[in-house]
């Protein structure tokens, strides 16, 4: 079958086609240069301050979902069969001001503007999940959004009273789902999408086993899943990423189930796809996991992506290392797994050859009676990037220390596991002592480095005092643990 060479979505009500769609034309671009719909705005080119927010509606194996995603690093060919709803787009009845925006004015939740339509689309998004939130589901809603003049009390005012203005049932994106479903699919036409100058193209594959060929023909491209990270490649570094394939539409990659005493998560899957069962079956990871990034980076950010680009300081690998997590990457029809620490080689490297991608995560599930905690320090609380990341499990049988498993990001050139420390707790009586004894082991595991996040003193101190308090967490609890995850 000849590839189609147009990307084609839905903007706000109309349908566009975009011929010749370079790898690293991002949406915020396209919308502010080529459409003039300039309520979308650039204000870190980075995905951290949330101006650049809009909706991006998708249709997957539960229908017709959206999600406030960062336009500034969505890159353009990535929204192929999507919605793209802007600021712009919202509307109340006979033209009177949507009800979050309404409520934002009678709130006085906006002082200089700039960042106000962010927080609108934010907001928006979550009014439709969620009509009535509490303070705390605003918080965590607005993770991703920074003003820098009202101190958020009135915007999270606002954002509690939007349901007095209106209800989700009522807004265009419920009366019109059924139709846009339909315009949506039409779209999806199995093909795959080959477009821009052949210097920086865009390729998506038409599904998993064709990622694999298309990877066999381009080995040197770059594989673009969410692009929270490949696209501040772009954005701040100004680096080539073309050819670029992109894996964001394809359903298959998204799997997340739990199979036996296992959860395969799929290497597309974004952070927010896996959170209900993460804190269903390992609830320890459930605060922990808001806590990376702010909202629009967990829905387009994936765990496989996460990995897959072998940052010492991602903020998944170390804490599924602990529990024992297995990658399986695939190169043409041939798969291997390995455990996922054996993916990380040295800093910059893993065992990945170029036409090979990371395909699914097995979790396993621990024991019931096991203790397991999720450990992350950076210098802001929300939307940052870790200083130290940990990820610990063990088990205690007759007050002996079993199967210890520690790991560890931002101590190393790779996320790593802490062999020595393991090895001072293992056969061990469940003890201060012997936790005083695996914190001083932790020098002969990592040499941490310093740097603007913090210096090496502090990372090492940090991790002793992270074994320290998974002690004191749960001392006195070890015939009944509990799960903890701390932030």
């Amino acid at each position: 079958m000849t590839p189609r060479t147009d990307i084609r979505f839905v903007l706000n009500g109309k349908d566009v086609s975009v011929p010749d769609v370079s790898a690293d034309q991002t949406l915020l671009d396209f919308l502010r240069l080529e459409r003039r719909l300039t309520g979308t705005k650039e204000g870190c080119a980075e995905g951290d301050c949330g101006a650049c927010t809009v909706l991006v509606g998708r249709l997957g194996r539960t229908g017709l979902a959206y999600a406030p995603v960062n336009a500034c690093i969505r890159f353009l060919a990535s929204l192929d069969g999507c919605h793209v709803v802007t600021v712009e787009h919202l509307s109340g009845h006979e033209g009177r001001l949507h009800p979050v925006q309404q409520a934002m004015v009678d709130h006085h939740g906006s002082q200089c503007g700039f960042c106000t339509p962010g927080f609108v689309m934010a907001l928006y998004a979550l009014w439709m999940q969620t009509p009535e939130p509490t303070e705390a589901q605003v918080e965590t809603a607005l993770q991703g959004n920074l003003c820098r003049c009202t101190g958020y009390e009135p915007i999270i005012r606002a954002a509690v009273a939007v349901s007095r203005y209106g209800t989700p049932a009522s807004d265009y994106l419920n009366t019109e789902r059924e139709a846009m479903t339909a315009r949506l699919a039409a779209l999806k036409d199995g093909r795959r999408v080959v477009s821009g100058p052949k210097d920086n193209l865009s390729i998506l594959p038409s599904s998993v086993d064709d990622l694999a060929e298309c990877l066999q023909t381009y080995p040197e491209a770059t594989i673009v899943a969410g692009a929270t990270d490949v696209g501040l490649w772009v954005t701040k570094f100004l680096r080539k990423i073309g050819p670029a394939i992109f894996t964001g539409h394809l359903e298959d990659l998204k799997t997340v189930e739990k199979q036996g005493r296992h959860l395969l998560i799929g290497a597309g899957a974004s952070y927010t796809d896996c959170q209900d069962l993460l804190s269903q079956h390992l609830p320890h990871l459930t605060s922990y996991w808001d806590r990376i990034a702010g909202w629009q980076v967990r829905n387009m950010g994936t765990v496989g992506g996460n990995i897959a680009n072998g940052s010492p300081i991602g903020d998944t690998p170390p804490v599924l290392i602990a529990i024992g997590a297995e990658i399986t990457l695939r190169r043409g029809s041939d798969a291997r797994t390995l455990p996922l620490e054996a993916f990380f080689i040295d800093y910059g490297k893993q065992d990945r050859r170029p036409d090979e991608f990371v395909e699914s995560i097995r979790v396993p599930l621990p024991q019931p009676k096991a203790l397991n905690a999720a450990y992350k320090i950076s210098k802001r609380r929300d939307e940052d990037i870790s200083s130290v990341a940990a990820g610990i499990h063990m088990s205690v049988e007759d007050g002996i220390i079993r199967d210890a498993r520690i790991a560890m990001g931002g101590m190393a050139a790779t996320p790593k596991r802490a062999s020595a420390a393991e090895a001072a707790l293992n056969g061990q009586p469940w003890s201060r002592e012997s936790f005083e004894a695996a914190a001083t082991a932790l020098s002969q595991d990592f040499s941490p480095l310093t740097d603007w996040r913090a210096s090496s003193d502090y990372r090492m101190l940090t991790a002793q005092n992270l074994l320290r308090r998974f002690f004191l967490e749960h001392d006195a609890q070890t015939d009944t643990p509990v799960q903890l995850a701390c932030a």
